[in-house]
């Protein structure tokens, strides 16, 4: 390619990017004025913008606007975001909030997660059972089972701390409980889908390759940990925070797609960079990260921008209504259900623990991410994809209504003596009143 060939497709690009991060703030907007997440909006947009586009302009005026190279380049840059935004995250999920309770947060995130895995694996067999192959793929069982079952038990701790946050919520028992028991769970979660993928490489000549390919991680990752340790590291983290998260992001990059050349995804690699991150909030390399988080959420919009271009196009015309409904209802009732009894358990009362099972099931952009690795696997087919999907918004959505029900049905508060009926106060910052009642 000449140098001016080469200039035209990095304008084309960069035109590219401009479209879809100007199509994510208008969702955003649209989004924070219906009092849902702004992180929603971001994803709605991105996920119809593509199919939307194609329906209006038909496949050759599409590829005219947005040729197969430059859509290549898109998917890049969406990669590489997801991967930058996903070292803090990864981060995020080390060093965790202030903890409750240890024995109530154990009984959430159990409530929290075997359900959901048992749902999971509920809405597998009902794959199986009706035999839609087009959701089923020709990825090998066990596989397909535990991939189906991890997705269906994710609680987004990005988009559950924003709404926790924008409701004042954060200091009380129910968002401090949710808040720990999402973090518990999205690391084991890491855990059982690297098993997934590991299953779905099928005969053992590939297993040995992703074997290979997470220790070749690991040690990457490891190495970054003991690098961030020395005291020249530190010195540049404190002196030159710029510089020192560039090298942090070009690492995390480096290792991410060197992990996805060996069989795995790039997601997993970008997760143990940020794991090995040492835990401290304080600590000279924080700024770095945080600034390596911050590129990469930039860079996120074209990620769901890329997959409603590679998946829902095709998987519009295969999905099953029934399939869709039937992931919507798992979900809500493995993670709704789950979390209220496990909140139970954890010796919390009935308000505190319908708040905890309306909380645990916000899925947001994590669900995405994960559905993409097993995409990108070759384990979740795109019919499935599309389920998952509207699942994810879906119960996303849910949680700020359902709040606001909960909220509405309170009981009421204790003040000495006397009871006092709960007095309604503004959706956005709800009392939390089976803590003052304690």
């Amino acid at each position: 390619m000449d140098a001016l060939g080469l200039l035209i497709r990095i304008a084309h690009l960069a035109a590219a990017l401009a479209v879809v991060l100007l199509i994510a703030k208008l969702g955003r907007s649209a989004a924070e004025r219906l009092r849902q997440p702004g992180v929603i909006g971001e994803i709605l947009a991105g996920l119809l913008a593509g199919p939307a586009a194609l329906a209006l302009l038909g496949d050759r005026a599409f590829d005219a606007a947005l040729p197969p190279v430059v859509l290549d380049d898109v998917k890049l840059v969406a990669e590489a975001g997801l991967v930058l935004f996903l070292v803090g995250l990864a981060h995020k999920l080390r060093i965790g909030p202030n903890r409750p309770p240890r024995r109530a947060t154990a009984w959430v995130s159990a409530g929290s997660l075997g359900p959901p895995l048992v749902t999971g694996l509920l809405l597998a067999g009902w794959v199986l059972v009706t035999g839609d192959e087009a959701a089923r793929g020709s990825a090998p069982l066990p596989a397909f089972l535990l991939m189906t079952a991890v997705t269906m038990s994710i609680t987004a701790v990005p988009v559950l701390a924003r709404i926790l946050a924008d409701r004042g919520l954060s200091e009380t028992t129910a968002g401090r409980l949710a808040l720990a028991s999402a973090i518990v769970i999205d690391a084991l979660g890491w855990l059982l889908l690297t098993a997934a993928i590991g299953l779905g490489a099928g005969d053992p000549a590939e297993s040995l390759r992703s074997a290979l390919a997470l220790l070749f991680g690991g040690g990457c990752a490891l190495l970054v940990r003991y690098t961030l340790r020395t005291r020249i590291a530190q010195d540049l983290c404190r002196r030159l925070p710029v510089p020192a998260a560039i090298v942090l992001g070009a690492a995390a990059l480096a290792v991410a797609f060197t992990v996805e050349e060996l069989g795995m995804t790039a997601i997993l690699g970008a997760a143990a960079v940020g794991l090995a991150i040492p835990g401290d909030d304080a600590a000279p390399w924080a700024r770095a990260v945080t600034s390596v988080s911050k590129a990469g959420r930039l860079l996120v919009p074209t990620f769901f921008a890329a997959t409603g271009i590679t998946v829902l196009n095709r998987a519009f015309s295969t999905a099953s209504w029934s399939l869709i409904l039937v992931t919507v209802l798992l979900g809500c009732l493995g993670k709704g259900l789950g979390g209220y009894l496990g909140a139970r358990l954890g010796g919390e009362g009935p308000h505190t623990a319908r708040r905890i099972g309306v909380l645990m099931n916000t899925r947001g952009l994590t669900e995405l991410i994960v559905i993409q690795a097993g995409f990108s696997a070759g384990i979740l087919t795109p019919p499935m994809v599309l389920a998952l999907i509207a699942m994810a918004v879906a119960t996303t959505m849910m949680t700020g209504p359902l709040l606001n029900l909960v909220d509405r049905r309170a009981p009421a508060v204790q003040t000495g003596p006397a009871a006092v009926t709960a007095v309604p106060v503004p959706a956005l910052r709800p009392v939390d009143q089976e803590s003052g009642a304690r």
